[in-house]
């Protein structure tokens, strides 16, 4: 048997850590056996998937030195290895489902699911829906078929009893059938869930072990369910522990830069990145700190993974990095890693037409460019003394923008645009007002080139990272603010 591993990502945003990570891991697992992994893009969200994101998660783990030896990109004998160019793969197996008794058409509306969820909540039940929750009486089920209701088709599973499910790392792992709802499938709009869509190319594409996030412990005993339905035998499951802030919370964006696109601007070799995440939860027999991917692959054993989660710490990624700088990196080496990094025709390209037009002596450049070649400003609460807002209102204001910003679909000085100025109508402030703390935040001064061309040019992370450090220089936001906060957003 040949050992094939593979990572799905969905396109929907900024390339994530938490992606390269469990990358990493398929990938080391797949060489330590000899065999192949698989690269997949999961992009069912039709509103949320861009080829911009797609082509963003190709890049990144890229630069970070992982290879895959199917994918969209560079083909391979089980292609599509896109899920939207599936449409009709998914179609013909639903419908097998459909045949087999194993799966139904659901008829009910979004209005009558929260009032069914709504009783098992009052009556103390688990509120996974089931087959018998769901049906029609026969009447009703055909006038709604013949009116073309909108639907959607579900599994079957038990009502009650136990589901068992054998994991590398945690052994067997229990799941009681009455937590687990009638799963959809396959949506009104003919896309699949990622749980039918996960299980048909996994196994067309000859994936013989799973690695993921434990996120998805819950949903094994719905794989396992579709893969005996099927008649196919289930890969090896091996959950992964997920990574996590340093106060052991998930690791989100919200306490913690997560997309690799930060870490790649902010100027971190891509080697001691790929280390870091390679001690995420495993270590090297000898227990070094520094190590190559090379050296990972070599010496890969997935049973020395911890099941701890593994802490993602800033600070020893920056130590990392600056160790890797000062030992890998003569002069010659790191004048070329700082070339590309920012210092390259491309990216200045972008900034000589934001500077050209303000300086008189080409020393004039530095001071205004020098936000485009930084990471985090160096700002305090003082820098906001000439904004002529209150502390709590510029808080509100920045928070406001970054979570406004979190959903832009494509990072355009337009886009920008529209968001700032929607934003700042609803805040009843004109839009010098608004962006006077925003150039603040973004570009560490209140007079420098324009602050939506400098936010177009850093890109979506970098920015949201500044704006999110102004907020913190500022005080933070405490949890009983951010619950007001959400909710007067929520208002807006």
């Amino acid at each position: 048997m040949t050992v094939r591993t593979r990572i799905a990502p969905s396109p929907t945003g900024d390339p994530h850590v938490g992606t390269a990570y469990i990358a990493l891991f398929n990938l080391c697992f797949a060489r330590q056996h000899g065999g192949q992994f698989i690269l997949r893009i999961e992009d069912t969200d039709r509103q949320r998937s861009t080829l911009e994101s797609e082509q963003m998660i190709l890049d990144s783990l890229s630069w970070m030195g992982l290879s895959w030896d199917e994918g969209p990109d560079v083909g391979g004998p089980h292609g599509p290895y896109r899920q939207s160019e599936r449409g009709e793969i998914y179609a013909e197996h639903a419908q097998q489902l459909l045949d087999a008794g194993h799966a139904f058409k659901c008829y009910r509306t979004s209005e009558e699911l929260d009032a069914l969820r709504e009783a098992r909540r009052e009556a103390g039940q688990h509120l996974a829906l089931k087959s018998g929750d769901l049906a029609l009486d026969e009447d009703e089920r055909a006038r709604r078929e013949a009116e073309g209701y909108p639907y959607v088709i579900r599994m079957h599973v038990p009502d009650s009893g136990t589901c068992e499910v054998d994991d590398m790392l945690r052994g067997r792992i229990e799941v009681d059938w009455a937590q687990v709802d009638a799963q959809i499938l396959l949506k009104s709009d003919g896309m699949p869930t990622y749980h039918l869509a996960n299980v048909v190319d996994d196994h067309l594409m000859g994936i013989t072990h799973v690695l993921r996030g434990e996120e998805w412990i819950n949903s094994a005993p719905k794989h396992q369910l579709l893969y005996a339905y099927f008649g196919w035998e289930m890969p090896v499951l091996c959950h992964m522990p997920l990574l996590r802030n340093p106060d052991k919370s998930k690791l989100s964006k919200r306490k913690n830069p997560t997309s690799i696109n930060y870490y790649r601007r902010m100027g971190y070799l891509p080697q001691a990145l790929t280390n870091y995440l390679g001690r995420m939860g495993w270590s090297m027999p000898d227990e070094r700190e520094k190590f190559s991917l090379d050296e990972m692959m070599a010496s890969f054993d997935i049973q020395r993974v911890s099941l701890g989660g593994p802490v993602f710490d800033l600070d020893k990624l920056t130590w990392l990095n600056g160790v890797y700088i000062r030992e890998d990196l003569d002069d010659a080496g790191l004048l070329e890693a700082l070339r590309n990094w920012a210092f390259n025709e491309e990216y200045v390209g972008q900034i000589l037409p934001q500077i050209r037009p303000r300086i008189s002596t080409l020393s004039d450049a530095i001071p205004l460019a020098g936000h485009f070649f930084s990471g985090l400003p160096s700002i305090s609460a003082e820098s906001f003394d000439g904004v002529a807002l209150e502390r709590e209102s510029l808080v509100e204001l920045l928070q406001f923008l970054t979570w406004r910003l979190e959903v832009v679909g494509r990072w355009e000085k337009a886009e920008l645009l529209e968001v700032c100025q929607s934003l700042s109508a609803a805040l009843s402030l004109k839009m010098k007002a608004f962006l006077a703390p925003v150039f603040i935040a973004v570009t560490g001064s209140a007079h420098s080139t324009s602050v939506l061309d400098a936010m177009a040019i850093i890109g979506s992370d970098m920015t949201r990272a500044r704006l999110r450090h102004a907020i913190e220089v500022l005080g933070g936001v405490s949890k009983k603010q951010a619950k007001r906060l959400e909710k007067r957003y929520r208002e807006l």
